[in-house]
């Protein structure tokens, strides 16, 4: 049975690890998840750390950075963090960050996070379970929310992904 660590924030302004919770459900079986709320994006790198030291094979890292510039540093910060822990593990933490300017209202941004969390929690079962579904993608141009940005070929280029 894998383990599945989820880290979110409450800074945060959706609840990306509902999202994904439900969407795990629905894509398959065998895992079980673990939930670490923290306050905010920054704390993310040492929740995803605590998480896979209690067994977790891959992490899930949610957070909103805000709009302002600082936030944008924030972002990063939490980022690099992320990054320094997955080369320490040598494990995947599977990054869901939704900026708040991504989106033109709070409708918008509630569908982009939803959807972004949703895409890249079957991304992770994938990786877990079926790695060659990844493989088979390479290269496709394959976009977590929006709409996908297809190959440099024009092939696999999917449709605007908002229907509201």
């Amino acid at each position: 049975m894998k383990l599945i660590g989820i880290a979110d924030t409450t800074f945060a302004r959706y609840d990306m690890a509902k999202s994904i919770i439900e969407e795990l459900g629905s894509t398959g079986t065998g895992f079980r998840i673990s939930r670490y709320t923290v306050p905010g994006i920054k704390d993310l790198p040492v929740a995803s750390l605590l998480l896979f030291n209690t067994g977790c094979d891959i992490v899930i890292a949610c957070g909103m950075p805000g709009r302002k510039p600082v936030d944008k540093i924030s972002s990063q910060v939490a980022s690099t963090g992320l990054m320094e822990v997955q080369l320490k593990v040598g494990k995947h933490i599977i990054e869901v960050f939704v900026h708040e300017d991504e989106a033109k209202d709070d409708r918008e941004l509630a569908w982009l996070c939803d959807q972004r969390a949703r895409e890249h929690a079957i991304n992770t079962y994938n990786l877990l379970f079926f790695p060659d579904k990844l493989t088979q993608n390479a290269g496709k141009g394959l976009r977590q929310g929006y709409a996908d940005a297809g190959d440099v070929m024009g092939e696999g280029k999917k449709g605007s992904a908002i229907t509201h």
